[in-house]
């Protein structure tokens, strides 16, 4: 039961930080980043939010950004999940977008 909440939790983080993103942010910069998961522990004491960037160049600029951004995101979110304890944030970059093209090379290497 209690993992069906916290997956319940994740998915209704997923969408309401996704929408903020894209539509309420002030800053254009925050529109570049896509979140692609968010993982919550058992004990609701942190949220890992994956995230990508197609720039490659600015993947350190956009991780401050997110970081100054933390306290907002956090008490936004809050707002939303009604969750009982907010957990802490954590942003992580996700890379398996870059993992599944570096895979993709080998197997086309592999073919000629």
């Amino acid at each position: 039961m209690a993992n069906l909440r916290i997956k319940r939790l994740e998915s209704l983080a997923l969408r309401e930080l996704s929408l903020w993103l894209i539509n309420q942010s002030k800053d254009d910069r925050l529109k570049e980043i896509s979140v692609t998961e968010i993982r919550i522990t058992n004990d609701l004491s942190y949220m890992t939010i994956f995230y990508m960037i197609y720039n490659k160049d600015k993947i350190k600029e956009l991780q401050e950004l997110l970081e100054s951004y933390k306290g907002f995101i956090r008490q936004m979110l809050a707002g939303k999940i009604n969750a009982r304890k907010m957990p802490e944030l954590i942003f992580k970059y996700d890379e398996s977008l870059a993992y599944g093209n570096h895979i993709d090379d080998i197997i086309n290497n592999l073919k000629k």
